[in-house]
C-alpha cells in the first residue's frame, strides 16, 4: 500500500477500516480511529498529508467528522492543521512515546491513591478477581478486556469526572489490542497487576502508585521499540546523513 506524499498525492487507495471502528463509536471517533491506524500501519508517514476526502469514501462519512477528527488528533499531537493546506502527519520520537504512557503512569498512580483513600471494603477484592483471570489467560483479546476492566474499577472507585476527562483525552498511540502487537505486554502488565495489588493488600498507596507508574513506563519502551521496528520514528538528521 503506497503512503501518501508528503504533498498529499494519493497513491493507491486507502486500507478498509477494521470492523471494530464503528463499534459504539461517534463518526469523528470513528475517523480519529483509522486515521491512527494508517499512522501505526505506515499507510501515512510524518510529513505527508491526511487525505481528508479518501478517509470519508473510505469511511461512508462526509468530511464534516472527519475534520473534527483532525482537530481532536492535532490537541493530541499526531497531526498538523495548516490553515488553507490540510493537516499533516506530525514526526513521532521515542521519548514522545514513552512520556506518553509515563504520564498515563501518573495518573493511575493517582486513581489508585485516590481509589484507597476512599476506603472501598472491596476494591482489592474485585481487583484481585480480574488479575486472577487476567494471569490465567494467554488470549489477547480476553487479556485486552481483563485489563480495560482492571484500571476501569480502579477510576470508578475515584468517582472523578475531572480524572475520566483527563484519561479520555490521552488516546492511546497503538490503535490495536495492545497485547496482540507488543510482544511482552501481557506480561508486564500481569507482573505490574500482582505489584499493584501486593501494595494495596499492605495499604501502601505510594507503593501501589509506584508500581502503576513502573508498569506503564515499562509498557511505553515496549511500544517504543515496536514503533522503531516499524520505522514509524523518523531518523535523526546525523543518522540521514551518514545513510546517503
Amino acid at each position: 500500500m503506497a503512503a501518501t506524499d508528503a504533498d498529499g498525492v494519493a497513491g493507491e487507495a486507502l486500507p478498509d477500516p477494521a470492523p471494530e471502528i464503528g463499534r459504539r463509536r461517534s463518526s469523528s471517533e470513528q475517523a480519529a480511529l483509522y486515521i491512527r491506524r494508517l499512522i501505526f500501519d505506515g499507510h501515512l508517514r510524518p510529513g505527508s498529508r491526511v487525505p481528508q476526502d479518501d478517509i470519508a469514501h473510505a469511511l461512508g462519512l462526509s468530511r464534516v467528522p472527519v475534520r473534527e477528527a483532525l482537530i481532536a488528533l492535532e490537541r493530541e499531537g499526531f497531526v498538523t492543521i495548516e490553515l488553507h493546506r490540510g493537516a499533516f502527519v506530525n514526526a513521532l520520537d521515542e521519548s514522545t512515546v514513552i512520556d506518553h504512557y509515563e504520564l498515563y503512569g501518573v495518573l493511575y498512580g493517582f486513581a489508585v491513591v485516590r481509589a484507597m483513600g476512599r476506603g472501598s471494603s472491596d476494591l482489592v477484592e474485585r481487583l484481585s478477581d480480574i488479575e486472577r483471570a487476567f494471569s490465567a489467560t494467554e488470549d489477547p483479546a480476553a487479556a485486552w478486556h481483563l485489563a480495560l476492566a482492571f484500571h476501569s474499577t480502579i477510576v470508578d472507585g475515584v468517582a472523578s469526572p475531572r480524572l475520566r476527562v483527563l484519561l479520555r483525552a490521552m488516546s492511546t498511540l497503538v490503535p490495536a489490542n495492545l497485547f496482540a502487537v507488543v510482544p511482552g505486554a501481557i506480561e508486564t502488565e500481569r507482573q505490574g497487576f500482582r505489584a499493584i495489588l501486593r501494595a494495596m493488600r499492605r495499604d501502601d498507596a505510594d507503593r501501589a502508585a509506584h508500581e502503576y507508574r513502573r508498569m506503564l513506563g515499562q509498557t511505553g519502551k515496549q511500544v517504543a521499540q515496536l514503533f522503531e521496528e516499524r520505522g514509524l520514528f523518523v531518523q535523526p538528521f546525523a543518522a540521514t546523513m551518514a545513510e546517503s
